[in-house]
């Protein structure tokens, strides 16, 4: 994938001490040598440190949904049947529930502390400034416009009509805040990071859950893809240059999936993982098109740096090995069904809901509440996304 130009490093002036070394007689010239040397190790931890930290952005913008929501879809008051926005969410850093959908940080949280940043607040709420970043992600939020699933007859599954569209329509309202011209955007918005997604989970659950025939939700992955690359170029013609675009997570592996689709069949799941394959090659499928997608952008668009954020490789290894990431499992919610069942999860007791209970120490899971990450798993996929592994290319990368 082209990344755009890449910057030539300059090599830094001779300090005094090369100069002095230079031109100090043959018999002193050893011992400077060797005094160089000691403080050119000395120093490099500082200037390593240097490099790493050089990469900011004035602002970071995200989009998505509950994987991103910090709090939008309770900015005007908090939906009765809405657990997200009850204790314990939030328990772990906030102390209270934001409605973020996890016990603490989301991965935007992390990338906006790495580069000094604040949390971006949710872009819905009232008094807040949004000229360092603004969070545009809503729980629920989907690729497609609310008007496909009506035609399909699923509408019932989804939450709200903040697609994709409609949330770079919020981004386009609060432009003038941010911006005086045309060129001042322009320039405000290629010195950000847009975060754009996750988008595509909530496509696949609605039709899903809705008993869709699993054949007929498979034709709906380039439709899918297709619409988070097209909000990615409208964001580029705003002014766009760095943009991470994160695929889904692997569904087959989420206690709500593996709670609601059990099986008595063996096949049906990866021997390794434990895990559900026909729903996690549903995943693979979406991220894959996804890719190539943002692959053809790229080629448009050789002047941006478009960065696939993979959370479906962090996912994987987590549940593969746990106990190397610090996690004592992956596919038990934390936040759950009182450890009833393989997965401690039971949708008549659900996370924040009466008869449900949280486990001790949150940052030994992986799953939160049987479908969103706890803190502790976010974390690690933002500094995946940062330094790699889990982004192509990764952030911090020129």
């Amino acid at each position: 994938m082209r990344v755009g130009p890449r910057r030539h490093q300059r090599s830094p002036p001779p300090t005094p001490a090369m100069a002095a070394a230079a031109h100090a007689p043959p018999g002193r010239r050893g011992v400077l040598l060797v005094l160089l040397a000691a403080a050119l190790v000395a120093a490099m931890p500082a200037t390593c440190a240097a490099a790493r930290s050089r990469k900011s952005y004035r602002a970071i913008f995200s989009f998505g949904d509950s994987l991103s929501d910090a709090g939008n879809l309770i900015v005007n008051g908090t939906p009765k049947a809405l657990t997200t926005a009850r204790p314990p969410y939030g328990m772990t850093f906030f102390r209270k529930p934001t409605g973020r959908c996890s016990n603490g940080r989301l991965v935007v949280d992390f990338l906006a502390e790495h580069f000094g940043l604040p949390l971006p607040p949710p872009s819905q709420a009232q008094g807040k400034d949004f000229r360092k970043g603004a969070n545009f992600a809503i729980t629920g939020a989907t690729a497609l416009e609310y008007s496909f699933f009506k035609a399909h007859g699923i509408d019932q599954r989804i939450w709200n009509t903040g697609s994709i569209n409609t949330q770079i329509g919020w981004l386009q309202d609060m432009k003038p805040s941010l911006c005086k011209s045309e060129k001042d955007c322009k320039d405000y918005f290629s010195k950000s990071l847009f975060v754009v997604g996750e988008f595509g989970g909530n496509d696949y659950n609605a039709p899903l859950f809705s008993g869709v025939p699993f054949s007929d939700v498979k034709t709906y992955v380039p439709l899918v893809a297709k619409a988070i690359a097209n909000g990615v170029e409208k964001l580029i013609e705003l002014g766009a240059t760095d943009l991470l675009v994160p695929g889904i997570l692997p569904i087959g592996c989420f206690p709500l999936y593996l709670t609601l689709y059990n099986t008595s069949r063996k096949s049906d799941y990866n021997a390794r993982t434990g895990c559900l394959r026909r729903y996690n090659r549903l995943a693979f499928h979406h991220n894959r098109e996804l890719q190539q997608q943002l692959d053809e952008l790229q080629k448009k668009y050789p002047n941006t740096k478009i960065m696939y954020g993979d959370y479906f490789k962090a996912a994987m290894q987590f549940v593969v090995n746990p106990g190397k990431f610090g996690f004592s499992t992956a596919l038990q919610a934390c936040c759950g069904a009182g450890g009833q069942g393989n997965y401690n999860f039971n949708l008549k007791k659900k996370c924040g809901e009466q008869g449900a209970s949280v486990c001790s120490n949150p940052s030994s899971y992986v799953s939160w509440d049987g479908i969103h990450m706890t803190e502790a798993a976010y974390k690690k996929v933002a500094d995946g996304w940062l330094n790699g592994p889990y982004a192509e290319p990764p952030i911090l990368k020129s």
